[in-house]
């Protein structure tokens, strides 16, 4: 098999694996506003312990995990009550905001 025989079959896979909606990060920031600020802070860096910062997330990742907070995959007493109200727009739109999010590191000396 040469590899332009694998060329189709790995183009469909990295189509399976884009987001189904691409978010719109402002409306994204004004859900987050309203909705997500109060655990994981208004950029996305938690002033909580117990609430993970969002800021500079990928975003593949944060729509599968609201996701799985939508459908019960993934469990968290919070974060079930606050997820089953949002829409697939809202999800898309909160994960566009929050990967949107520059975040900078530093190491220590």
């Amino acid at each position: 098999m040469k590899w332009t025989d694998c060329v189709p079959l790995l183009a469909a896979s990295m189509m399976m694996c884009a987001p189904a909606m691409a978010g719109d990060a402002k409306l994204g920031k004004a859900k987050a506003s309203a909705q997500c600020a109060v655990c994981h802070g208004p950029t996305g860096i938690s002033q909580l312990p117990e609430a993970p910062n969002l800021a500079g997330q990928v975003e593949m990742y944060l729509v599968k995990a609201l996701n799985d907070f939508r459908s019960g995959a993934r469990s968290n007493e919070m974060m079930t009550i606050v997820s089953k109200g949002l829409s697939d727009a809202d999800v898309a739109n909160l994960a566009a905001w929050y990967a949107s999010v520059e975040v900078s590191v530093q190491a220590p000396q």
